[in-house]
């Protein structure tokens, strides 16, 4: 795995013929430091797509993802406070809590964290499977954002799974802006976005994305799968600037920041 000239983790002799360790990964995907004092809210999302733009492959992306995106995948999970996603996202790709690992145990009591990230599910309907391991058996609470008038009843159902409501939108829907908002009033700072395209339109369309960490899979899939990110074109692109480069058996893992 090679790292690109800013940004990656130091390289010695023979770095491209093995893989990166866990602490290297984490210094290279680490969060911005305090500023005086201060811990600033910094929103990141992860994501995959093929050399031809898809985002999936027969609706999941695990397809077009391999190992060593898995481990970075898995890293940044593990030094985020929450990570966020769609409900689609969660129904799709079966999603599970994050599990702690005690490779990263000691980095996360030092910096104040809990022992795991936890998940925060984007939703207007509330219409959730509540049996899943998500509501069931999370070392942390799982988060629900949702809008101010989400059916009471519904609202209800997923407290009496576990589940902690936040409003974060004064109708049906969430509002992305007040979403970050939310998540920093409940101390989570280090925010990671895992999708889907949906969700990730949102988040930059309302320009509250500080950084994309984008997997380039060497596939080709054709079709017609969603690219990364979906909805409506905004009035002028965003430009993120590029802070580091790793490449491993043809996949390169890119990392931008806003400009």
């Amino acid at each position: 795995m090679d790292a690109g000239d800013a940004g990656g983790p130091p390289r010695g002799a023979g770095a491209a013929d093995r893989e990166w360790s866990l602490d290297e990964l984490a210094a290279a995907y680490a969060y911005p430091e305090q500023t005086n004092g201060r811990q600033e809210v910094w929103l990141r999302a992860n994501m995959v797509s093929t050399l031809d733009g898809a985002a999936q492959h027969d609706g999941r992306s695990q397809p077009i993802s391999s190992a060593a995106d898995m481990r970075i995948f898995g890293t940044l999970r593990q030094l985020a406070d929450v990570v966020l996603v769609g409900a689609e996202t969660v129904r799709q790709e079966g999603y599970r809590p994050v599990r702690a690992r005690a490779e990263f145990a000691a980095a996360r009591e030092a910096a104040g964290q809990a022992e795991v990230a936890a998940v925060a599910i984007v939703s207007a309907s509330l219409e959730l499977d509540y049996s899943l391991p998500l509501f069931t058996s999370p070392l942390v609470p799982t988060l629900i954002l949702t809008g101010a008038a989400a059916a009471p009843e519904k609202v209800a159902a997923a407290e009496k799974a576990g589940a902690q409501v936040v409003v974060a939108g004064d109708g049906m829907g969430v509002d992305p802006a007040r979403a970050v908002r939310a998540l920093a009033d409940l101390g989570h700072h280090r925010l990671l976005a895992e999708g889907g395209p949906r969700l990730l339109g949102q988040l930059v369309a309302a320009g509250v994305l500080d950084e994309l960490c984008l997997t380039i899979s060497p596939m080709l899939t054709v079709g017609d799968a969603q690219r990364i990110s979906g909805g409506p074109s905004v009035g002028v692109p965003r430009h993120f600037e590029l802070v580091s480069l790793l490449e491993e058996a043809g996949f390169l893992f890119s990392r931008y920041r806003r400009s």
